[in-house]
């Protein structure tokens, strides 16, 4: 099987059928283009897709209850890494940022990039510094300054948004 990426959570079945809500770590239409999803290492081939506000609402194959819904809440929702779409300049695959060296305005390491937190309008990076406290990071153009895979990330800060303690 190929690499897989986390796409999402089941949050909780919805309705009697077998449809479950999905809290979506993706875009909007992921699912859309999916025909099939890797749950607890078992493909599952999509049936349809709907939304309901925020979250998606998911129907697979062979779920067609509440209480087989059910059993899959708060189970990852996985793709095979062969359905990612061509990325844009100026995004990047979760997995490839965690672990990058994290660097201060004028070349200072301050740590590391240890999660990407998906619960705003934007993305944060969740740093862990080198003095062994946590920062968080707005991943917005006026903070984050230049994103290097292999060389890391530069930020730049104003006063409040990491400690100065580096």
């Amino acid at each position: 099987m190929e690499k897989l990426i986390k796409i999402g959570k089941f949050v909780s079945p919805h309705g009697v059928k077998g449809q479950l809500k999905v809290y979506n770590y993706s875009r909007n239409d992921r699912f859309e283009d999916l025909p099939e999803i890797i749950v607890d290492n078992k493909t599952m081939q999509i049936e349809g897709v709907g939304h309901v506000k925020s979250m998606v609402i998911l129907k697979v194959c062979g779920i067609d209850s509440r209480d087989a819904a059910e059993s899959l809440r708060g189970k990852d929702v996985f793709m095979e890494e062969k359905y990612v779409d061509e990325l844009d300049e100026d995004e990047y695959l979760i997995r490839d940022l965690i672990g990058l060296e994290v660097f201060k305005d004028n070349s200072t390491p301050v740590g590391k990039i240890t999660n990407v937190l998906q619960n705003g309008p934007s993305d944060t990076y969740e740093i862990k510094m080198n003095n062994g406290k946590m920062a968080y990071i707005p991943a917005v153009k006026e903070f984050i300054k230049n994103v290097d895979l292999q060389e890391g990330v530069t930020i730049e800060t104003i006063p409040g948004l990491i400690d100065d303690e580096i």
